[in-house]
Order: C-alpha cells, then structure tokens, then sequence
C-alpha cells in the first residue's frame, strides 16, 4: 500500500522517529486546520477545526506499507496513549467515503496513486482566538518560548485567521525550522 501522512504542524520540522520516506510536499489536500489546542506544555498547536477556513496542507510518503501500522507509528510519533487511540489518528483508505473535513480527499489521493491517508485526529481545547491570545499573554519563561517556537516553525503556507491575529499581536512571524 502506498500510505500518505498529512501534516501540518510539528510534524514537518520535528518528524523524530515518524517513519516517512524523504521530504514533506506542499501540495496536500484542503484541511480546515486552525490553532486552536493547548498541549499538555501549554503550547498552541494545530488541529482539524471544522469551521476553520480550509488551507492547503503537507503531506509525506510513509515507509510502512501496512495501514495499521501507519497508524500506530504516527500514534506514537504525537505521544497519543494507546487508551482509545485509534480516535486521535484519522485515516481514510481507497474505496471509503470522503471524510466529512477533508471532503477533497479521494480526488486528491487517487491522482498522486494512493491507497491510504493517515492524520492527527486530536480535537480543539480552544473556541476562540480571543481565548489563545489570553492564554499566550498568561504564559512565560520556557512555556512562552515553546509556544512561539511552535506557531513560528508552522510551514508558512498554513495561514490561518487565528495566526494572522497571534502574528498581529505578538509579532511571531513564520520562520524555517528543522531540517
């Protein structure tokens, strides 16, 4: 099987021991992703936000060529406890229905010839970006320098109305980071 990992986030600068094959393409499919989830750190990370305006995402080849195992190895990769984990990593194979998000996704996979899409599932802790701007404004020390380094090292190309606001306010423009 040929299995893609979309991605958005840390995922493309810190890919650690994710077993992916080469770089990170800037061409994926349409994805409502906002900063909208506080991290166990207290950063602010990208998540699948439902009425978050669509952006264009990163996507990778994985080297496992098994979908189960795809999946378990972006579980572990996002630190997701194997509690109910299969919630927490969204996947979606040739032949099934468009995931209600990402409603472009057969299209899009079938045309780079791909037999499965894996993705962090996880769900917003925020509803606002009034609520993330206080919580930023609340943070310090290495909490706020983690929290920037995160909405920093975003790929560039994802846009969001949330980062336009944080970029605006704190003055945390998009930088190159990892490899």
């Amino acid at each position: 099987m040929r299995i893609a990992c979309l991605g958005w986030g840390s995922l493309i600068w810190d890919p650690r021991s994710l077993p992916i094959q080469g770089r990170w393409l800037e061409d994926g499919p349409l994805v409502p992703v906002e900063f909208a989830r506080e991290s166990e750190d207290g950063r602010v990370t990208l998540v699948i936000k439902s009425d978050a305006t669509p952006v264009r995402v990163l996507w990778t080849l994985m080297l496992p060529t098994e979908l189960q195992a795809a999946k378990k190895a972006l579980r572990d990769r996002e630190r997701i406890p194997t509690k109910n984990w299969e919630k927490r990593i969204g996947s979606w194979r040739h032949g099934e229905a468009a995931p209600a998000a990402i409603p472009e996704l057969p299209d899009w996979a079938q045309a780079r010839n791909l037999d499965a899409v894996i993705w962090t599932a996880l769900n917003p802790t925020f509803t606002h970006v009034d609520e993330i701007i206080e919580h930023l404004n609340n943070l310090s020390g290495e909490k706020k320098e983690r929290a920037e380094q995160y909405i920093r090292c975003a790929p560039s190309q994802i846009k969001t109305a949330y980062r336009r606001q944080i970029e605006h306010i704190f003055g945390w423009t998009p930088r190159k980071c990892g490899s």
